[in-house]
């Protein structure tokens, strides 16, 4: 029997996310006593980056798409920063240090140029309504010759 195949498991940056947390939960097993803290903060943000990929990918409107975006985004830049303190508390080496905050810029560009890209298009609708809907009602264009 074969598993349901959503629309989000097709995307990269899903994909991507999904192997950040495998990652994270790889390392997180040997972070122990004073490192539990920021563990157990760096388990949910890595949850937190294909969960919001997979609510936004659901959305409708691409406002809405944005915002889930931005929060997966939020929470890949949030799990580098957890990677810094990990570092400089020699809860996690060096190799491990670079290797996750590769595969978060990876993520990070992903979702960047995605909203990015779905913002100028958001834009120039709005434009396109705007002057479809304003055409000689109260202003009046002139064409260029």
């Amino acid at each position: 029997m074969n598993e349901p195949s959503f629309d989000h498991e097709r995307l990269d940056m899903y994909r991507l996310s999904i192997d950040y947390v495998a990652f994270s939960y790889w390392i997180a097993k040997g972070l122990t006593g004073i490192h539990r803290p920021a563990r157990d903060r760096w388990l949910r943000t890595a949850q937190s980056i294909p969960l919001n990929i997979a609510e936004g990918n659901g959305k409708q409107s691409l406002k809405d798409k944005n915002r889930f975006f931005e929060i997966a985004r939020g929470s890949a830049l949030e799990c580098a920063s957890i990677h810094d303190v990990l570092r400089v508390c020699n809860g996690i080496d060096d190799e491990s240090n670079c290797q996750g905050k590769s595969e978060l810029k990876r993520i990070v560009s992903v979702l960047t140029r995605l909203i990015q890209r779905s913002q100028s298009v958001a834009e120039d609708a709005f434009e396109y309504e705007y002057e479809y809907e304003y055409r000689g009602a109260e202003y009046e264009y002139e064409e260029n010759p």
